[in-house]
């Protein structure tokens, strides 16, 4: 389990869960290195001002996590975290490898409107 204080993904049928209740969900797939710590630190830190937004983690070495890492969206993505944008239960962005916190509030303000 990913050492943050989001709320974890476990399954398949947890991420579909939070999507299907949550209208807008940002997934970041990752493990407790260098490129991904950086962004489970800006999604906690946003979470109290995006409060219409659920913010989640997802272990990238769980066979669980093939339903992010299999995504038409990812499929070309190298580099870790894969952090993937959800609304209404359908991808709207995906990026992957480290993101700044100016990259990861112009997608959630692009995707995620109040």
């Amino acid at each position: 389990m990913l050492q943050t204080n989001l709320k974890h993904i476990l399954s398949e049928a947890d991420l579909k869960k939070e999507t299907t209740e949550n209208e807008n969900v940002m997934v970041c797939c990752g493990r407790m290195g260098p490129m991904c710590v950086p962004v489970y630190g800006i999604m906690e830190e946003l979470e109290s001002e995006y409060s219409h937004v659920a913010f989640r983690d997802m272990e990238f070495d769980s066979p669980d996590a093939k339903a992010i890492r299999n995504l038409p969206e990812c499929r070309g993505f190298a580099g870790l975290p894969f952090t993937v944008y959800f609304k209404n239960g359908k991808v709207a962005n995906a990026t992957s490898s480290i993101q700044s916190m100016e990259q990861v509030k112009s997608i959630l303000d692009s995707e995620f409107k109040k």
